[in-house]
């Protein structure tokens, strides 16, 4: 981005970088900075729809109960000893002022506000200390959930957390050199204008740094993976009944350093 505008890199490099994650795959972000060097803007951002900034990693993992005060949500005070993980697909999630849909088949459609972090570089059985070297940027994310069907199987999370389009991932990757990463990050959700969600990265149970280090002990991480980190618990006590997500909705989720990701909701066709 300069200023209200974009630069077409894929033009500027002839096509041999079609998207972000090819940049990455290739290593190519020092090439991409100084292709922009001097550069004026292709096109307005408020001409552009903008897709989720990695439009198909080849995995997105997501933590869950990872802030204290979630765990304390849940009634339970015991710190957990390793985290909680599930996949999303790439389907799943909207980019930034793109409509997110409730389903047909349900009303207890939610939201989760995170901050999600992008791999820059592979690795596997990566120490915590050297962790943060492997983040070429961060995001933001609605983990959006569909709560009746988080436990339609009896292990798992997954049906409620893929509907199409449920979620959302943007507005765009701030890249690590321009956020000190070691530094807490202040996460704010909004719904309608009202403060809902409220809490900064350094309550995380698991830091960006701890998420790596687990994850590779397991499985390689490849350029362009994507770890949604977690999100914090809900401003207030629970209403009763609860107010879920409806058509007309306006969601918002912030961190300073990167931006607002916002969504309307609407339901599905």
């Amino acid at each position: 981005m300069i200023g209200d505008g974009v630069v077409d890199l894929p033009r500027r490099f002839g096509g041999r970088f079609p998207n972000l994650l090819e940049l990455l795959r290739a290593d190519a972000l020092p090439d991409a900075k100084a292709a922009i060097e001097g550069a004026s803007a292709d096109y307005l951002l408020a001409d552009l729809t903008l897709m989720p900034p990695v439009t198909a990693p080849e995995k997105i993992l997501c933590i869950g109960i990872n802030y204290a005060n979630r765990n304390k949500d849940y009634n339970d005070t015991e710190i957990p000893k390793y985290p909680s993980m599930f996949f999303r697909v790439p389907g799943s999630l909207a980019g930034h002022g793109q409509p997110i849909v409730r389903p047909k088949v349900s009303v207890q459609f939610d939201y989760e506000g995170e901050i999600a972090i992008v791999i820059g570089r592979e690795g596997r059985h990566i120490p915590r200390e050297k962790a943060l070297d492997h983040i070429i940027g961060v995001t933001l994310c609605n983990e959006g959930s569909v709560r009746d069907w988080l436990r339609h199987g009896k292990f798992n999370v997954t049906q409620g957390k893929n509907f199409d389009v449920s979620g959302s991932m943007g507005p765009w990757m701030a890249t690590s050199d321009e956020i000190d990463l070691k530094k807490p990050l202040h996460l704010t959700v909004r719904v309608n204008g009202e403060v809902t969600q409220d809490d900064t990265t350094a309550n995380m149970i698991f830091s960006f740094a701890d998420l790596i280090a687990y994850v590779t002990t397991f499985m390689t991480l490849k350029p362009g993976d994507v770890i949604v980190t977690g999100t914090p618990v809900k401003l207030g006590p629970r209403p009763d009944p609860p107010r879920w997500l409806k058509p007309g909705d306006v969601l918002e989720i912030s961190v300073p350093e990167i931006g607002t990701l916002r969504n309307d909701v609407v339901d599905e066709a």
